[in-house]
């Protein structure tokens, strides 16, 4: 079974996204509410304990041009200290554009205002992990140095 979670992590909220037993396809799944890093972590050991998880997914906010900013820094420490929570692996992929492809998407589902609001963060994951379950590059997080 290849049942993967994925995180698209924001300072407000953390919209989630679970591929099926198989590991074929991303389905939006929920947002979570973000109330501090402690209480994070925690709703996220409980959703993966709900859904059995075999793998975390923390979409890695990288600049247009690849280089890190002070929002990639801290979701590789949160992604680390996740892994260190955890004994399945958490990995990070690149998620460049998921927002503003959220967007698009749910633009052209005719979402409007605040339905679009709502959704954009679950959505983005699961664009996340469409990407990850398509073979783009998933780095440990527990080898993050940087």
């Amino acid at each position: 079974m290849k049942r993967w979670l994925a995180l698209d992590l924001g300072t407000k909220r953390i919209g989630t996204a679970v591929s099926d037993p198989l590991g074929v396809t991303a389905q939006p799944l929920k947002v979570i509410p973000s109330r501090g890093k402690n209480k994070d972590l925690i709703a996220i050991m409980a959703l993966v304990v709900e859904l059995s998880a075999t793998q975390v997914v923390v979409g890695l906010p990288l600049n247009m041009d690849g280089t890190d900013s002070t929002r990639t820094r801290r979701t590789r420490l949160f992604a680390k200290e996740l892994a260190s929570r955890l004994f399945i692996p958490v990995v990070l992929v690149d998620e460049r554009l998921t927002s503003w492809q959220a967007e698009e998407v749910l633009k052209e589902t005719g979402a409007h205002g605040r339905d679009r609001k709502k959704n954009v963060d679950r959505v983005a994951a699961a664009l996340i992990l469409r990407s990850a379950l398509d073979g783009a590059k998933l780095i440990p997080a527990m080898t993050e140095t940087k």
